[in-house]
């Protein structure tokens, strides 16, 4: 997993599936049992051993970098308190890797939002994680695409298994590999009809991108709504005979981006934690099978 050092988190959107909560906190910033939803993404690049990571920000998010900096009044209070402990829990956030921060100043796309952070990445490969997806794993996800980018050098797409109905709502790969792990792909369709896509195996927001990406970002065309959208530079990729491979990952899935989803994330990232597991499945029964009232 040394192989991937660096690390892209995508944090600019707007948030509009969770309004109003998001006009006045960060959707990164919204929590998940007891941290915000942008710690789960740099914990898990942390487990994967890189150690520099870049934020792709808006105007209006300035409480993720608060967050990742040391000092401020919670801290200082603990420390004032004699709890030295607990301030230094929030101080080892901050020095946890190298945090850089890019603004994104308008809404371009997902392309234009990894060229915001190529001064900073350019000429190595680096994941590119979106927050959003909130991914519970044994081995970091991140960690598992670093290793088959070692396997099959080229950017690697994180895939799973979508049900026909939700097929377009994703973007979905053309394997040319269909039983290989990683699968060398010869194309990506961004939501298909599910009757016109390649495959059921939808894209998922975690990506080892090659160097050469920022090439094709390069030569891409503008669409909708005037965006650059990162799959157009990796069939950019494909067309000149680059290697772009899918990997079906072990772990779970959350979608926090909306309600439902942000919900069902908490639920399971406590039931992934020991001190907390159990008490929760019990009240989850006793909700569930007696028809009580939280």
């Amino acid at each position: 997993m040394a192989t991937i050092s660096r690390a892209v988190i995508l944090a600019a959107g707007l948030g509009t599936r969770l309004l109003p909560a998001t006009k006045a906190v960060p959707k990164e910033m919204l929590p998940v049992v007891d941290r915000p939803l942008i710690q789960y993404a740099v914990d898990e690049c942390l487990a994967a051993g890189i150690s520099e990571i870049v934020f792709v920000v808006a105007e209006g998010k300035e409480a993720i970098r608060d967050y990742y900096t040391a000092g401020g009044r919670t801290e200082t209070m603990l420390r004032a308190g004699g709890n030295e402990s607990a301030a230094d829990a929030l101080a080892g956030l901050a020095q946890a890797a190298r945090f850089e921060w890019v603004l994104q100043d308008q809404p371009l796309g997902i392309a234009h939002a990894v060229n915001c952070a190529r001064a900073l990445v350019e000429g190595e490969p680096f994941a590119l994680l979106f927050p959003d997806d909130l991914l519970i794993a044994n081995v970091p996800v991140i960690g598992q695409l670093a290793r088959a980018y070692d396997q099959q050098p080229g950017s690697v797409v994180a895939v799973q298994p979508v049900a026909r109905e939700e097929i377009p709502q994703y973007g979905i790969v053309d394997p040319a590999e269909p039983g290989g792990n990683p699968a060398r792909l010869k194309g990506i369709v961004e939501k298909p009809a599910a009757a016109d896509a390649p495959s059921n195996l939808g894209v998922v927001g975690r990506y080892i991108l090659a160097p050469t990406i920022f090439h094709h970002i390069d030569r891409i065309e503008p669409g909708k709504n005037g965006e650059l959208q990162i799959t157009d530079a990796f069939a950019s990729q494909i067309r000149a005979g680059e290697t772009v491979s899918s990997f079906r990952y072990e772990g779970k899935r959350y979608d926090t981006g909306r309600p439902l989803g942000l919900i069902l994330a908490s639920v399971g990232a406590a039931l992934a934690r020991e001190d907390l597991a159990g008490q929760l499945r019990q009240r989850l029964t006793a909700m569930l099978s007696e028809g009580e009232q939280p």
